[in-house]
């Protein structure tokens, strides 16, 4: 049997090997015309150097032998599950309604998800968020957005 120990090591192991692949796949992100690690490539290195650096944390707490367990496994795997299930879903509706539309609709579920309930909070996020990410993700930093086969909102927004 794995104790909590070795299994931190394990983990930390795991995921800095996830983390060195992730960075490798960054660095084979043309450059854009700027020349440097902005646009399309700042994201994948930001997202590719944490991964590397929490393994190595993760890795740490198992060889200095501290406890990393830090909840009950109790109905984590249904709150799992439920995560992988609206992930799915985000990708499909993604590809059939556009960016904007699969965000606003998915936002509300996965902050229900992680315990917000307030209705008001949950409606703001429905609009705030795909807005926020829009601007962040498309616009400041050139990522080409994904659009949808059915309908996209903005084929609307774009012809104002």
């Amino acid at each position: 049997m794995i104790n909590n120990q070795n299994r931190a090591v394990l983990v930390g192991s795991v995921v800095c090997l996830i983390g060195l692949g992730a960075v490798y796949g960054a660095l084979q992100i043309p450059r854009g015309a700027e020349g440097g690690i902005g646009g399309a490539r700042i994201f994948p290195y930001l997202a590719s150097g944490a991964i590397l650096i929490f393994g190595a944390l993760e890795f740490h707490k198992g060889i200095r032998g501290t406890d990393t367990t830090r909840f009950a496994l109790t109905k984590v795997p249904f709150e799992i599950a439920s995560l992988l299930a609206l992930a799915i879903a985000y990708v499909l509706l993604i590809t059939k309604l556009g960016y904007l539309i699969a965000t606003g609709l998915v936002v509300p579920a996965a902050l229900l998800l992680f315990g917000v309930r307030n209705p008001l909070g949950l409606l703001a996020a429905m609009v705030i968020c795909p807005v926020v990410y829009q601007l962040i993700f498309f616009e400041l930093l050139g990522v080409f957005p994904p659009f949808g086969e059915w309908f996209d909102l903005l084929d609307v927004i774009q012809g104002f």
